[in-house]
């Protein structure tokens, strides 16, 4: 009967269908024909009482080394490779570990129904193999063993699948999981670059705006030596500070590197905005209504500066960008003024038919209002008719100061 083909030779957990080196593979396939084919000498030789003869002897052996040879496609069609070795096992008892082993494969990489119905084949082939050769067990006996075998291998395949299967999950989800967290760095990567460029653009639109003041007033000024030698030398110190920004701003887009910009003779302070402002012959109106002359930004700032101060500074900063932008030569009006908690802003100016003396593309009032925005405060801009051919430009913003 081949029943009594040990579970050690079924036990072979290590076989799987995932693919490993070819020189690993090869070995480990020729390790299975062997041991399966020494497991099923020994039942042969050594577990049965009543065997085969002669020449019935030699062909049982024959059949067996076959029965070895075959498991080596037993991944491709195990429940063919399965059923064919059930069959021999009925009729050989060299096979009768290689049976087994199939089985085994079956129930690894098949449903456990199919599992099932090669296990039956297999119990059906020792009640065949028990009625060729009777004396080596009762009839009892044999079901009892071979069914215990059959079942145990089915759930131990059954289980060995369900282990590979929660393997490929969770190899999945982590893959899954690093590509999830990989994005996000990504992200916030773009999220940043998209915030320094953001602040290069209202920076250098700030400075180049006032050269293009400068240099207007530098044309007018005609040939006075000394209004052409201060002129110059301020335009030379603000293009000095746009490249300070462009420089910090490269520096950190190419390896991380923080480079301080030269401080500013004004100081980043909405009452030094205004003044270099006025230096540079821009005509401006200021209201102003907050501690620190509404905020310096600086390290040195006064121990009452608001909290969102510069914000309340980007907002004058853009109003007045706007103006030289779009308006030259117009009178600003800046209104910075305490509301509760919040600083109210306000900055307009008149605008005419006359295109830009400046290009612009809006992306400073774009960036402006989702920074306002993102500290819980709200920013218009709009474009008011006066009556009579007259309009203005306002922005406004609320910006919260706790």
């Amino acid at each position: 009967m081949p029943s009594p083909p040990l579970a050690v030779a079924v036990g072979r957990s290590d076989e799987t269908p995932v693919r490993r080196g070819p020189w690993i593979e090869r070995g480990r396939s020729a390790l299975l024909v062997l041991s399966s084919f020494a497991g099923g000498l020994a039942l042969l030789f050594l577990v049965l009482e009543q065997r085969p003869a002669g020449g019935w002897r030699v062909l049982d052996i024959a059949v067996g080394a076959l029965a070895g040879l075959v498991l080596l496609v037993r991944y491709r069609a195990p429940l063919v490779v399965g059923l064919v070795l059930a069959v021999a096992g009925a009729f050989s008892a060299t096979a009768g570990v290689a049976n087994y082993v199939a089985l085994f494969a079956v129930a690894r990489s098949r449903r456990t129904e199919q599992a099932l119905l090669v296990a039956l084949a297999d119990i059906a082939g020792a009640l065949v193999f028990w009625l060729l050769y009777p004396a080596n067990s009762a009839l009892s006996l044999t079901v009892v063993v071979n069914t215990a075998i059959t079942l145990a291998v089915v759930a131990w395949g059954a289980l060995q699948q369900k282990q590979q299967d929660l393997v490929a999950v969770y190899r999945d989800r982590a893959a899954r999981i690093e590509r999830e967290r990989e994005q996000r760095a990504e992200q916030i990567q773009m999220a940043e670059r998209a915030r320094i460029a953001q602040d290069m653009h209202d920076s250098v639109a700030h400075y180049i705006s006032l050269i293009a003041l400068y240099a207007g007033a530098l044309a007018v000024a005609g040939d006075g030596a000394e209004n052409v030698g201060t002129t110059a030398a301020t335009i030379r110190t603000t293009a000095i500070s746009a490249l300070d920004e462009l420089r910090t701003v490269i520096g950190i887009l190419r390896d991380g590197t923080v480079v301080t910009p030269r401080n500013s003779a004004h100081g980043h302070t909405v009452a030094g905005l205004i003044d270099e402002a006025r230096q540079a012959g821009q005509l401006v109106v200021a209201h102003l209504d907050l501690p620190d002359d509404s905020g310096s930004t600086g390290s040195t700032a006064a121990p009452r500066e608001p909290l969102n101060a510069e914000h309340v500074y980007r907002v004058v900063r853009e109003g007045l960008t706007n103006a030289r932008k779009h308006a030259p030569g117009a009178l600003v009006t800046v209104d910075v003024r305490r509301e509760g908690g919040d600083a109210l802003v306000t900055v307009t100016n008149p605008i005419e038919e006359t295109g830009s003396v400046l290009p612009g593309t809006g992306a400073g009032l774009s960036g402006l209002v989702e920074r306002i925005a993102a500290v819980g405060g709200v920013t218009e801009h709009e474009v008011v008719d006066r009556g009579e051919n007259t309009h203005e430009f306002r922005l406004s913003a609320r910006v919260p100061l706790r």
